[in-house]
């Protein structure tokens, strides 16, 4: 019987699907586990919420129920409507990753939750049933450095000897604009490196992408910033392993997984005071975080000078992979997920009373 449904409810494949694609194939060794909604790489194949219910119906054996572990609002609607009004005997597990104050209907849903985790402290503040503060991790036999990197880098098809990237969606939230402006003021001091922006741009943002390229065609360097895009999840480890930096430059990230996917492939980052990128940066072992004030400027000098110091650069890619497999795995994160997991099932089929909030 199954333990343990995984909710992906949203059709398109975002930062938080990334997150459950992650984890379930190293959960779905633990536990008798199915994703419910829509598909993700790697993972088996979906069933649907009804057949989710069906599945849940039955206390798997040896557990007092079922848990579902959700991470959207859409997502904790679903598990109320089956524990609540179809009375399954399901407990309901949600991540919540989020800094801000959220608004009044995600407070309500997230006080009927059985139990939150966060993914940074900052994450439970005020927030009600966090059970236990685990950060994401990282696969780190998908993401792992290339035997040759400038090989590998050839093998991508794309011009010069090395590549720096930004991944997510282009938008101001992201900051895009931020790494295209960093770029245009490192590029012509290193001719032999391009710069990628890996990630779409939502309709309401092609005015902003457009923006963007013409800016960079202006400056003549349309050859050497490219926009190719969204890349396949698929595809996304062996160009980021190709790569020699990351620059994630976002104005706001709850957590930011795109650094330690860098780092497990031994590519360190410059990045923004945002997300747990400091705890990643291990005091500029791993990476270098700057600040908000001046930031372009200050991005901009400290790509400069990893790319021209290439000891030091060899360097902080051993520690960023060293790192990522000492702290930042995902079998380390599944662990901690486990442990709310049994502390539920141990705590057995006491009701939680929400008829108070």
């Amino acid at each position: 019987m199954t333990e343990v449904v995984v909710t992906n409810l949203n059709p398109r494949y975002t930062g938080v699907s990334s997150t459950a694609a992650r984890l379930i194939p190293v959960q779905a060794r633990q536990y008798d586990l199915a994703l419910a909604g829509h598909a993700l790489p790697g993972c088996p194949a979906p069933v649907t919420i009804a057949q989710a219910r069906r599945m849940t119906r039955v206390p798997p054996t040896g557990r007092p129920f079922a848990i579902w572990h959700v991470r959207r609002n859409v997502e904790m609607r679903a598990a109320l409507i089956a524990r609540d009004l179809l009375r399954l005997p399901i407990r309901i597990v949600f991540t919540t990753a989020g800094t801000h104050r959220h608004s009044l209907f995600p407070r309500w849903l997230m006080g009927r939750m059985d139990a939150l985790i966060a993914t940074i402290p900052a994450a439970a503040e005020g927030k009600p049933n966090v059970r236990a503060v685990v950060p994401h991790g990282v696969d780190c036999s998908v993401w792992h450095p290339p035997q040759d990197r400038p090989a590998a880098w050839a093998a991508t098809g794309f011009p010069g000897r090395r590549g720096v990237a930004a991944v997510g969606r282009v938008r101001t939230s992201k900051g895009t604009d931020r790494f295209v402006e960093t770029m245009l003021r490192v590029l012509p001091n290193h001719p032999d490196t391009t710069a990628l922006v890996l990630g779409r741009a939502r309709p309401q943002d092609a005015a902003f992408l457009q923006g963007l390229k013409d800016k960079v065609a202006a400056a003549g360097l349309a050859d050497r910033l490219l926009f190719p895009g969204e890349v396949a999840p698929d595809a996304m480890p062996a160009l980021i392993r190709a790569c020699s930096l990351t620059v994630p430059l976002p104005r706001y990230e709850p957590y930011g997984v795109t650094p330690l996917e860098g780092m497990a492939s031994g590519v360190p980052f410059v990045g923004s005071p945002t997300g747990d990128f400091r705890t990643f940066a291990a005091d500029g072992a791993a990476g270098i975080v700057v600040e908000e004030r001046d930031l372009v400027a200050q991005a901009a000098a400290a790509v400069d000078m990893l790319l021209s110091d290439e000891d030091r650069l060899a360097a902080m890619s051993r520690t960023a992979r060293q790192r990522a497999v000492s702290d930042h795995s995902i079998e380390r994160e599944a662990a901690g997920i486990a442990e709310v997991y049994e502390a539920l099932w141990a705590e057995g089929s006491r009701a939680r009373d929400f008829s108070a909030s």
